[in-house]
């Protein structure tokens, strides 16, 4: 593969100051409400909600004020806020998300854009896209969503859209802000900020984010607990001379952390007795990751019109999750050579009643409940080592003027990029005796897979936004060139050659977004373009590719806004990958043609003020999602998909999805109720017995008391019903969504 020179990058978006979600009365946001204007603007899509109503295509903004209304740090509760988002839910934290945007795949978000602050934060964006690594949700300032022809701009993948997470800028004024909450599960959370920006130009940001938890699942016969231990550390330097126009920013980043996660769930059995066990079998489950980020931008304002951007970045991410994958049952394993039944098969079995390689459901579920003794070096647990890197340089040149008659706002961008996924993992095996995992085998360094993924990629975009009396139209074209290569090494630290394989794609991508004002409170917008989603260096696999459109209807008076959006993906080819946390029987890696599929719906979102007063507000808001996903062709049976029909659904996709949210807000206090719901889902697109989960409705509780000034108290109740549903079927086995959560907070500011 040739070398990438950093030398040249993505385009630089609109920049414009993060401002709120809603607006309600203007004294009754003083409970417990960010001031925005004290930060400078970011690198962001969007930019504000208010720059929503503009966007030719569907665009979503959820900023600090509405962040701070439940003080969320998952970001599963806080992207299901945006219509056309589903989240396959995993563990109750969200520390590895599934989240998919207009029906792509949900898993570990391997299909969307992941960006923080505009730049690619997944692990190996290309490589390996799938999202072991996610920032740190409670230092965000703000998010964004971007879906429709805008989202080319934002690529590789383009089909579904992006989310942008926008960290904490640096304020304008010296001064600093601290959050501490603590709450049921010996669960702590602190965020502290301190910065500003000097009289000669120069500004800084000194900030850390500190979670800890036991979790909220038991294990069987373990005192471990099940929870998690997150430090983030970031501090970011500007320098921007009055009069000026060059300006030099620097961010680096660093996070580490340590949790007890597992992907062992639980029979349908187990679960409907105690949604929050966990078996001893994963006991020894832990994941420890290791994250730096260093993010150097320039900006040149050649003059009113013109400016440039520069963007060097280098993500390092590392990661060792040891976890236990499976059981031979015939007694013939050894480290090396490991003919496992994986725990999906045995709880697949254990619920249809089914035995395996003649054990009876009776003997596999003592397997489970540590009743039943295994023979020496019976269970697998696998150290899942991996190393990734993240790189490259972005440029962006934006000019703003007149030009045959109509305003342009004109971005070229290129990005140059490369990263690599190093897998070095081991396989050890372990026996269960009494109840306990006894240690039989270390294993070979190596023998878990030896493996180095790598991509290089240049990507280009033009992108004009073309204002002509009540119209805008905004053509694109994107153009990804991808060289993937994976090379792979015989069992040992030596790492002799065994084989490599290489995949090379280039695609253009053309879209065009049309907006119309037909007065000043109705806007129509509709668009197409081509969405792509890289392939992987499998042979003879082709790239996820897919036409889109999108037609819609703003509304926006002083106390009421919507927007319905109705779209259509239409699939030559989706695209399976198979990876640990996908619970299939395939080897890790190889990836699936799915053929043709078809996936359509409407997005519905609804800001109002019901009551609105010089003291008090009555905010509310509804978000609802339909998704019709399906396959167009038979599939003969694959160990990925399934055994697929036409017109079966594509998995984890939700029919029917709504969140509302309402709020009274006064001078000194507010308190908001949320209430979510989500159809059940085909885990599989066979969707046989036991391979759908439960529809569910989860109600949070939160409010805040403006105690002082400077001085905030607020509380947060999550699933205030308790509601216990099986949320997710993969990896291996029944999983449960959060149990109610109390907890109780501070915000001081000064």
């Amino acid at each position: 593969m040739r070398k990438v020179r950093l030398a040249a990058a993505v385009a630089a978006v609109v920049s414009n100051s993060v401002a709120s979600f809603s607006a309600t009365g203007a004294e009754a946001t003083e409970a417990g409400q960010v001031v925005e204007s004290r930060f400078h603007e970011e690198i962001t899509i969007v930019g504000s909600q208010d720059e929503v109503r503009n966007a030719t295509g569907s665009a979503h903004f959820i900023g600090a004020e509405e962040l701070q209304q439940f003080a969320y740090s998952d970001i599963q509760r806080i992207a299901r806020q945006v219509p056309g988002v589903s989240i396959q839910v995993e563990d109750g934290y969200g520390l590895r998300p599934n989240i998919s945007i207009r029906g792509v795949a949900t898993e570990r978000s391997g299909r969307i854009t992941l960006l923080e602050d505009n730049v690619l934060i997944a692990p190996a964006p290309y490589s390996a896209p799938s999202a072991y690594y996610f920032p740190t949700v409670g230092r965000m300032h703000a998010f964004e969503v971007v879906k429709g022809p805008a989202a080319i701009t934002q690529g590789p993948y383009t089909i579904g859209g992006a989310l942008n997470m926008v960290s904490t800028p640096i304020p304008q004024d010296l001064g600093g802000d601290l959050l501490f909450e603590a709450g049921e599960d010996t669960t702590y959370r602190m965020h502290a900020t301190y910065g500003g920006e000097l009289n000669n130009g120069f500004g800084f940001l000194l900030e850390t984010h500190q979670w800890q938890s036991d979790g909220f699942q038991d294990i069987d016969r373990s005192g471990s607990d099940t929870g998690l231990d997150i430090k983030d550390y970031t501090v970011k330097l500007s320098y921007a001379p009055e009069g000026s126009p060059h300006s030099v920013k620097l961010k680096l980043q660093y996070a580490d952390q340590d949790s007890n996660q597992s992907y062992l769930g639980l029979t349908d059995a187990d679960f409907n007795d105690d949604a929050f066990r966990r078996y001893g079998l994963s006991a020894l489950d832990n994941i420890e990751t290791e994250h730096e980020q260093v993010i150097l931008r320039y900006q040149f304002q050649i003059s009113d019109a013109l400016s440039l951007s520069a963007t060097a970045y280098n993500n390092e991410h590392e990661r060792d999750w040891f976890k236990t994958e499976g059981v031979d049952l015939d007694g013939s394993a050894n480290a090396g050579d490991f003919d496992r039944t994986s725990w999906a098969s045995i709880i697949n079995a254990i619920n249809s009643g089914d035995s395996v390689d003649g054990f009876s459901p009776a003997q596999l579920q003592g397997i489970l409940d540590g009743t039943q003794d295994t023979v020496a070096g019976s269970i697998q647990l696998r150290s899942n080592a991996r190393e990734y890197y993240s790189r490259g340089i972005q440029l962006g040149l934006n000019w703003e003027g007149q030009l045959g008659g109509a305003t342009h706002s004109l971005e070229v961008g290129v990005r140059v990029h490369e990263d690599e996924e190093d897998r070095l993992q081991r396989n050890s095996t372990y026996s269960q005796r009494g109840g306990a995992l006894v240690l039989d085998d270390l294993g070979e360094l190596g023998n878990a897979g030896n493996r180095v993924q790598e991509a290089e990629a240049l990507a280009v975009h033009i992108y004009d936004r073309i204002e002509f009396g009540d119209w805008v139209f905004t053509p694109g074209l994107r153009y990804e060139d991808i060289e993937q290569k994976r090379t792979r090494y015989n069992d040992g630290a030596a790492r002799t050659f065994r084989d490599s394989r290489e995949n090379d794609t280039s695609v253009w991508l053309p879209g065009l977004g049309v907006l119309y004002n037909v007065n000043d409170e109705v806007v129509l917008l509709g668009g197409v373009h081509k969405g792509f989603t890289a392939p992987s260096n499998s042979p003879g696999v082709e790239e996820e590719e897919a036409i889109n459109y999108e037609l819609g209807v703003r509304y926006q008076s002083a106390n009421l806004s919507t927007e319905v959006v109705a779209f259509l993906s239409d699939y030559d080819n989706l695209l399976g990958e198979c990876t640990s946390s996908s619970g299939s029987d395939c080897e890790i890696g190889e990836a699936f043609n799915g053929d043709a599929a078809t996936v359509k719906g409407i997005e519905v979102l609804a800001s109002a003020n019901l009551m609105s007063g010089d003291t008090f507000a009555v905010p509310l808001t509804f978000t609802y999602t339909y998704i019709d996903g399906e396959f167009d062709t038979d599939i003969a049976d694959t160990d990925f998909f399934g055994d697929v029909n036409e017109g079966d659904p594509i998995p984890y996709i939700p029919e029917n999805q709504f969140q509302l949210t309402v709020g009274i807000e006064q001078v000194r206090w507010a308190a908001y109720l949320n209430a979510n719901y989500v159809d059940e889902v085909c885990v599989r697109a066979s969707c046989e017995a036991f391979e759908e989960t439960d529809d569910s409705l989860t109600v949070d509780l939160s409010g805040n008391y403006q105690l002082t000034e400077q001085l905030n108290l607020f509380a947060r109740v999550e699933n205030l019903t308790g509601e216990e549903d099986i949320l997710g079927r993969q990896p291996y086995g029944a999983r449960p969504n959060k149990d109610r959560t109390a907890s109780v907070g501070v915000r001081f500011s000064f």
